[in-house]
């Protein structure tokens, strides 16, 4: 890139996500200058280590002065109060953003808690793995990963500006960018994300729990699908229970339509329906397929992950631990 798209950015909240943004943009040169903030005494002592910011500080306020993109990296019901926190040191004409899994709840936080004289346009990357804290981040986690934005319903054209510009950003990181309804947002990632993060967390909790199976056998016998369930259900929890708080609407109509379509199919077993059970199968068989084709998975053997050198960036925490 022959130009920053940035000056300075500065990452509140640095773990896996956080973290990720910097290097990718480090390395695409993106933006000039790095700050962070984050509270942890022992986050904050690894970054320096790591050295991928030119400022560390435990002040949000700090972190965001002069800065010309400010991403809040934090879980999602603590972004008012970073938010808040970083109010003081905004410029006027900065552009906000953060990388949270819920939008319309994010958008009210950042809306009520930051000046008018910046521009707040809230988004989401669907990439991260189960992994947390500065250390996990890697500069590959975004490419050809979807980075949805949710701007404000402004039509003043600094506003539509800061947009582009921002869109120029993760887009300079290898991401797909597209723009979206916040609500909207908040339902589809209910389906494709949210819903199965819950299942996992719930499959894998009962099967610890089972009576008359240890948990060494669950570990020993261990398939590879229920591997793939305990994968995402090492998501952090922190991050994952403000999710379904804030999203709990979208949340509970797709879990309704789920228990609903899983009592179907316990009763197409329990009577031996099998063309009912075959039909199902090879419906979503072809989801598969399609995610396939779209870019969005391997089709290697372990999903490809044997030859990834670095993590699998198939969405665990969207990462959500940011």
């Amino acid at each position: 890139m022959s130009e920053p798209v940035y000056g300075k950015l500065a990452v509140i909240g640095c773990g896996l996500i956080g973290a990720s943004v910097i290097l990718a943009a480090r390395a695409a040169g993106a933006v000039s200058q790095v700050a962070v903030a984050d509270a942890s005494p022992e986050a904050r002592a690894r970054i320096e280590a790591l050295g991928f910011a030119d400022l560390v500080t435990a002040d949000p306020a700090e972190a965001v002065r002069d800065a010309d993109l400010v991403i809040f990296a934090v879980p999602v019901m603590a972004m008012g109060e970073a938010a808040r926190a970083a109010a003081p040191g905004l410029k006027p004409g900065a552009t906000v953003s953060d990388v949270g899994s819920v939008k319309a709840a994010v958008a009210e936080a950042l809306a009520a808690a930051l000046p008018e004289t910046c521009f707040i346009i809230p988004g989401h990357p669907i990439a991260g793995t189960e992994q947390s804290g500065p250390d996990a981040g890697f500069a590959e986690l975004f490419q050809h990963r979807w980075v949805i934005l949710t701007p404000q319903s402004r039509t003043d054209a600094p506003y539509q500006a800061a947009v582009e510009r921002l869109t120029d950003f993760w887009t300079a990181l290898g991401s797909n960018v597209e723009l979206m309804d916040d609500k909207h947002h908040d339902l589809v990632l209910a389906v494709t994300s949210h819903l199965p993060h819950l299942i996992a967390y719930t499959i894998v909790g009962a099967a610890a729990d089972l009576e008359g199976v240890t948990r060494g056998e669950v570990m020993k016998y261990s398939a590879g699908g229920f591997r793939d369930f305990t994968r995402i259900a090492a998501s952090d929890p922190t991050m994952w229970r403000d999710v379904f708080l804030s999203n709990k609407d979208a949340v509970l109509e797709i879990l309704g339509r789920f228990t609903e379509d899983l009592q179907a199919m316990s009763r197409a077993i329990r009577w031996g329906e099998g063309d009912k059970l075959f039909d199902q199968f090879s419906r979503t068989r072809e989801i598969r397929r399609g995610i396939i084709a779209a870019g969005q998975e391997s089709a290697a053997p372990n999903f490809g992950r044997d030859q990834r050198s670095s993590p699998d960036p198939a969405e665990a925490p969207d990462t959500k631990a940011k």
